[in-house]
């Protein structure tokens, strides 16, 4: 509530190297943002530029890839665009600190097999990519970005949270992905930069 002035969800951004947080004053906030009017010191404004903040809790971005090289996309209701979106799963990490490699591993891990109903096989293996900032002019929000490869489906089935609204989970070959997003039909910035992670770094 305005007034109040929880700590912000625990992030890996920190200030330093002409950084600095001048004042910080909560507007709203729920269990899955929170809204702040700021003033923030930055290497070309030293007195600090008033900045509208929105801190969100990191999360986890899968691409899971079976045996024969084929993407799982999952195709889910999203509220705030008025439209359902085929994506990569996808969900928040929940830690009462900075979230270390292995809670962040289990976020992607459970994330897989509750959207999918998908899970690592045997010889299957979770590989990192690396992190994104899906929108970094108003919000902290950011994304590690993982390939499950040797994925198989799941003894659990899916396990949707209540929130959720996921219509189905389907397998696309690399090239169906590939011209889904040119054709506009993919439109998520989270699968759009998974894809490209994974095109950069050889795994398709």
């Amino acid at each position: 509530m305005p007034g109040e002035n929880p700590p912000p969800f625990q992030s890996s951004i920190r200030d330093g190297e002409g950084w600095g947080t001048v004042s910080s004053e909560l507007k709203y906030a729920n269990p899955h943002v929170q809204v702040y009017l700021s003033t923030i010191r930055t290497p070309s404004r030293p007195d600090g530029a008033p900045w509208t903040v929105v801190h969100r809790k990191g999360a986890t971005v899968i691409a899971p890839m079976t045996a024969d090289g084929r993407l799982l996309l999952i195709r889910q209701e999203r509220i705030p665009v008025r439209a359902t979106l085929w994506e990569f799963p996808a969900g928040q990490i929940d830690s009462a600190g900075e979230a270390d490699d292995v809670t962040i591993r289990a976020t992607a891990l459970r994330e897989l097999q509750e959207e999918t109903g998908y899970e690592l096989g045997p010889e299957g293996e979770l590989i990192p990519m690396g992190l994104f900032f899906s929108s970094p002019g108003f919000t902290d929000e950011h994304g590690h970005l993982f390939l499950a490869r040797g994925v198989v489906p799941s003894a659990r089935g899916s396990m949707h949270d209540e929130a959720e609204a996921i219509h189905e989970c389907r397998a696309f070959t690399v090239a169906e992905v590939r011209r889904m997003i040119a054709e506009n039909e993919i439109r998520d910035a989270n699968t759009m930069s998974t894809f490209a992670r994974l095109s950069v770094l050889g795994f398709i």
